[in-house]
């Protein structure tokens, strides 16, 4: 195979007057391929034309296409049908093909006829690659995602690479769907259960993506080849496609009959419903779109596409997706206020204090992304045994997942111990505890463990709520004790709230921030403070509606007041979860240390003291309701409240104690606590986090008597239409 020609192609067409683009150049060149058996192969190779998406000297960010990026496309693509090829192909740098439109660009989109031009733009451009007379094939070298997983759609055919770890259609996780040719193409190439699957069910699963062969099963890309040489591989295949000896059978919309449109439709609502309990147009939208592409010619069913995109991107809940999406991948990773990452020690060994569930879990995360010893103390052997034999279950679960390789498995095992003996945190350079939520208790394993490590062991506690400056006071060395606190499931929840007591030194914390990246967590920064962020906020939240239901407000009532934020569980949900004993434990903790605001259900710790672990059960029909034990327990008032005021009160509630941790200075900016809420509690991105939900429905105003972040930041800017 050799290359007869290079073209670079450069931007020729006005971009959108929107903020300054990290512009992604496409190179079309010309590559001859040979000829396959059918033709005898022999004679003159195929000519293929091949454009390479790339974002240049910023190979840290994966390839995106805002205005200009879409107009070097547009460019190569004038070169490559100029050439007069036997073949198209379009493939991205390496490990990236492409991850679809430059949010930078469509957040600053300020009008709707900006927004109109330019997802108009994607599909014209892409859509020649659909029309065109002459095949056209994508490579999927790498992650493809959203406009870069439909840029691959409008091409004829689809190769993809078996190390591909990133293929998705996520933009209705960030309040979009996908407008340019996602709905209309994907029905007709995998039918509508799949593309509901991709375009809604996946999104709204915590943004889901596909493997090379979950892609394949689905219908969306045509062949998966080996990675080590897959651009040569492509375009054999490729060659194969045009001289004939290779034929994709294709049946329209995957021959889904009535019944299998109804059923992935319905099942495509039920989702939205449950994820977002309607709180967000995006996935409805999204479904309405492909509902459409069953009895709609393709360039109508595109035109009503790029209309509903355009809606979503002049919408409030689009804007805090793009806020939510800048905090998660910037702000995350980036800290604020984090000390020099040059004053942190290495670690070599790590030490957990317990072996519970929690001190299992972090046990387990730190040998598997650490790759140190990890040793584990309790208080008797059985308890030992117990936690060791629970770690070494998730590794087994976790090898039958294949999640990890049996060697991974063997390490894993191998490097957590389990010792009676504090000595074994002699030569460790980080402990953490994880025993029972107790002052005294902690403050008492703090002494014992300053005992046996070394005068610079980091000392770090998983206390939710405790004061870190208490827990060290009385210590040798207070300024090496720091708040590591997790969020459970610890390896599914990605925040990290790094605390810093009043004596905790520059250097135990850079420890613990460094310590964030290889766990794979985005931590944020809080001063000690009750309750911390997430916790603080919840419980308040929590408090609110069980205050209500205490004055008589119907149960169901109440607990799907706050539906409309389509919050992932509701407040009996949340408290089934974190189990009704903590629940009131740290309610306790809150209100000794904050005050009355901060209210102690009775009718809570009633049902902590007959001994009930869950409040909910199931009825007659399948739905979750408030278990008939716990309900004779509750007793009501007779100062029912409306779903509207329950929602009302207790959004009030988190706007005072939001603007208190700033106040306080807790944490720096609001965008700490937007961020906490929206990794540690699973606050939806179209919400933004908190603060700006309070901002545009006003109740930051009628609460505290002003905003939390300026006007037009994760909304639609002031003066223009929504």
């Amino acid at each position: 195979m050799t290359t007869t020609e290079d073209r670079t192609a450069t931007p020729t067409r006005s971009a959108l007057p929107v903020p300054p683009e990290v512009v992604t150049r496409s190179v079309a060149r010309i590559v001859d391929v040979p000829r396959t058996p059918s033709s005898g192969g022999a004679g003159a190779p195929l000519r293929f034309a091949l454009i390479t998406v790339d974002n240049g000297k910023d190979h840290t960010r994966p390839s995106t296409l805002g205005p200009q990026g879409l107009a070097c496309l547009d460019a190569a693509l004038d070169e490559a049908f100029a050439a007069r090829p036997d073949a198209i192909a379009v493939t991205g740098k390496p490990f990236v093909f492409a991850v679809g439109a430059d949010l930078s660009q469509v957040g600053g989109i300020a009008d709707r006829s900006q927004a109109a031009e330019f997802i108009g733009a994607g599909q014209r451009v892409f859509g020649r690659l659909r029309t065109s007379t002459v095949p056209t094939f994508a490579f999927l070298n790498g992650a493809a995602m959203g406009g870069g997983m439909e840029l691959a759609l409008q091409c004829h055919y689809r190769t993809v690479a078996t190390n591909a770890a990133a293929l998705a259609q996520p933009e209705v996780f960030l309040g979009l769907l996908p407008g340019w040719g996602g709905t209309q193409l994907i029905p007709r190439l995998a039918g509508p259960a799949n593309a509901v699957t991709l375009i809604v069910e996946n999104a709204l699963n915590q943004n889901r993506m596909l493997r090379p062969g979950d892609a394949l099963a689905l219908g969306v890309v045509d062949v998966v080849l080996d990675a080590a040489d897959f651009l040569e591989q492509s375009l054999r295949w490729a060659a194969g496609v045009v001289d004939g000896d290779i034929v994709v059978e294709r049946t329209p919309f995957a021959g889904a009959d009535d019944a299998a449109w109804a059923e992935a439709l319905e099942r495509g609502r039920a989702v939205a419903d449950l994820r977002t309990k309607g709180a967000a147009p995006a996935a409805y939208r999204a479904l309405d779109a492909i509902a459409l592409s069953r009895d709609t010619e393709l360039d109508a069913g595109l035109a009503t596409e790029a209309d509903l995109e355009t809606d979503l991107i002049m919408s409030d809940e689009f804007r805090a997706g793009v806020y939510s999406f800048q905090l998660t991948q910037q702000r995350a990773k980036k800290p604020v206020g984090a000390p020099d990452p040059r004053l942190a020690r290495r670690i070599t060994k790590v030490g957990v204090v317990g072996a519970g569930l929690m001190a299992g879990q972090l046990a387990l995360l730190f040998a598997r992304r650490l790759r140190v010893p990890v040793v584990l103390t309790e208080l008797d052997q059985g308890r030992l045994d117990k936690g060791l034999a629970r770690i070494h279950r998730d590794v087994d679960g976790l090898l039958r997942k294949k999640k990890i390789g049996p060697d991974e498995a063997n390490r894993i095992r191998a490097l957590v111990t389990g010792s009676l003996d504090h000595s074994a945190y002699a030569d460790a350079d980080f402990v953490v505890e994880a025993v029972f939520e107790e002052m005294s208790v902690k403050k008492q394993v703090l002494a014992q463990l300053e005992q046996h490590v070394r005068p610079d062991t980091v000392l770090a506690t998983n206390t939710s709520s405790l004061s870190i400056t208490e827990m060290a006071s009385g210590l040798e060395h207070p300024e090496r004790v720091v708040g590591f606190h997790f969020f459970n499931p610890v390896a599914v929840m990605p925040l990290l709230e790094i605390i810093r007591g009043e004596r905790t030194d520059d250097e135990s914390l850079a420890t613990a921030f460094a310590l964030a990246k290889p766990l794979r967590k985005g931590p944020i920064l809080v001063n000690d403070g009750p309750g911390f962020v997430v916790n603080r906020l919840l419980l308040r939240l929590m408090g609110e509606v069980f205050a209500a239901m205490d004055e008589g407000t119907p149960f169901a009532v109440a607990d799907s007041a706050l539906d409309p934020l389509g919050l992932p569980m509701s407040p009996l949900m949340l408290l089934q979860l974190t189990g009704p004993a903590v629940a009131q434990h740290v309610a306790v903790t809150l209100r000794d240390q904050l005050g009355e605001r901060f209210p102690v259900s009775e009718n809570l710790q009633r049902i902590v003291d007959a001994g009930h672990t869950t409040i909910l059960s199931w009825d007659e029909s399948g739905r979750q309701v408030l278990d008939p034990e716990v309900a004779a327990l509750w007793q009501q008032g007779d100062r029912p409240s409306t779903a509207e005021q329950v929602r009302e009160r207790a959004l009030r509630a988190v706007a005072v104690e939001a603007r208190g941790l700033l106040d306080e200075g807790v944490v720096a900016e609001a965008a700490d606590i937007d961020l906490g809420m929206l990794t540690g509690a699973g606050f939806p991105f179209w919400l933004g986090g908190i603060t700006p939900y309070l901002d545009r429905t006003g109740v930051s105003e009628r609460a505290v008597g002003r905003r939390f972040l300026p006007p037009g930041v994760a909304s639609v800017p002031p003066g223009q239409p929504g």
